[in-house]
């Protein structure tokens, strides 16, 4: 199914003070697309201890918040005004295009594709400072074609980017979106409804790299690709089709002899695509199944990882073409306390990569060798928020209230568990300026220590 650009038209720069800092979160991996904050953060908070303010988010979404300047941008999806989502039984199986059946809210807990409620699809602009909602705009208002996993799935997960001067937002099956920073919709597309397996909900943000947009919509209806759009207009640049299932991982743009490649992962193939053409340029089978991580780059070692079934992480040397499955492109693999559901954090020439149960390693990203491996932190936690460091700290958003931060280095060492009571977080922590933004189910909090 095609792409139908709906709407173009000239946008002049923002009119908002958006003056850039050098640690703007301007993506959903942080500045260097590493994970890595440019701040220093508080180690130590709870839910009224150094919370500088905190709000209602309305509706339900698991995107991450993106800053720039002193603007703070989610993106939600808010049931319309008398509707409501009849929860299906306990132990009730549904069972989706992929064909796999579970109980509700476990590994197989999508909502299938029963009748779904109409919903706004809603971005939200806050101050930072202060959490005072600037702007709200309705991207779509319409029903969902299918639904969601019941626990880990939104129909708002994708995070948006920006590039300073607009905010490009991806709502996958409900289109793409382009504002300035005030609000204004500069372009929109209408999008292809995409068959998720099980149901389980679409997740893959929006990508910029100069002036080119890039897009996954790998899924299970048929019609997986990877798109290129021009970013100040919507135009399509290129599309490729990819002989791949459902997958939410980001693409990923490596710089490489002064040529720029995108990596995306999939569940048959890593491949490499040229930036300018979406030409082929390698790939290299033995990830396995669903990879959800986003790669990370360290040299000219590229670092991509599944910990779904038969989990492995392959180190792969940039530089080459063709098919590299089982060549010596491949430097390392590792099968040990791989990451599934968070995206890793690389520092230091260190990765450290958490499991959705807790476990904590970290590997030499050039060799893989472990400074150590599958630690686990105190308690019993589930992960599916991404890892995010700052200043030597790394910080782990729990589904189960606490929030852990942990020093980086080859030690393994619990610096503080901060407690938000009844919280359970999926969205990604973003840290700026010594601050740190964590959206929860419920609220968005700014963590701030006290001078």
């Amino acid at each position: 199914m095609g792409f139908i650009l709906i709407a173009f038209f000239a946008a002049s720069l923002s009119g908002a003070n958006t003056a850039a800092r050098p640690d703007d979160w301007p993506r959903w991996r942080g500045p260097a697309n590493d994970g890595m904050a440019r701040s220093d953060a508080p180690v130590k908070w709870s839910d009224t201890e150094n919370i500088a303010w905190k709000i209602v988010i309305p509706g339900k979404g698991h995107s991450s918040p993106v800053v720039w300047g002193d603007r703070l941008f989610l993106t939600t999806a808010i049931p319309a005004a008398g509707a409501s989502q009849a929860p299906r039984p306990d132990g009730d199986r549904t069972e989706g295009k992929g064909g796999r059946k579970g109980k509700r809210g476990g590994p197989g807990g999508g909502m299938g594709d029963g009748p779904q409620v109409e919903h706004e699809f809603a971005v939200l602009a806050y101050d930072r400072r202060d959490g005072k909602l600037l702007w709200k705009q309705v991207a779509a208002k319409t029903t969902p074609h299918e639904g969601v996993h019941r626990k880990y799935g939104s129909f708002a997960s994708n995070t948006p980017v920006t590039d300073g001067k607009r905010l490009y937002v991806n709502f996958g099956s409900r289109g793409i979106y382009c504002y300035d920073l005030d609000g204004k919709q500069i372009w929109k597309r209408d999008t292809l409804k995409m068959r998720m397996r099980n149901a389980f909900g679409e997740g893959s943000g929006a990508v910029v790299e100069g002036d080119t947009l890039l897009f996954n919509f790998d899924q299970d209806g048929g019609d997986s690709f990877i798109l290129a759009l021009d970013k100040n207009t919507g135009a399509e640049r290129w599309k490729m089709s990819r002989d791949e299932v459902s997958t939410w991982s980001e693409p990923y743009v490596v710089e490489h002899k002064g040529a720029k490649q995108v990596i995306l992962t999939g569940t048959k193939k890593v491949r490499s695509y040229d930036l300018k053409s979406g030409k082929l340029i390698w790939e290299c089978a033995g990830l396995g199944t669903n990879p959800i991580p986003v790669p990370l780059r360290i040299d000219d070692i590229l670092l991509v990882m599944s910990g779904h079934r038969e989990p492995n992480l392959l180190a792969i040397r940039l530089g080459q073409a063709g098919d590299l499955t089982g060549t010596a492109a491949v430097l390392w693999t590792n099968q040990r306390g791989n990451s599934y559901t968070p995206s890793p954090v690389l520092n230091d020439g260190k990765m450290y990569m958490l499991t959705d149960n807790g476990m904590l390693s970290c590997l030499d990203a050039r060799t893989g060798k472990a400074h150590y491996s599958q630690q686990r932190l105190p308690g019993s936690y589930n992960f599916k928020s991404s890892l995010v460091g700052a200043n030597g700290k790394l910080y782990m958003a729990s589904e189960n209230e606490d929030v852990l931060v942990v020093k980086m280095g080859e030690k393994f060492e619990v610096l503080a568990t901060n407690k938000m009571a009844d919280q359970m977080f999926i969205a990604t922590p973003a840290i700026v300026g010594g601050d740190i933004y964590l959206r929860s189910q419920e609220f968005l909090y700014c963590v701030r220590e006290k001078k």
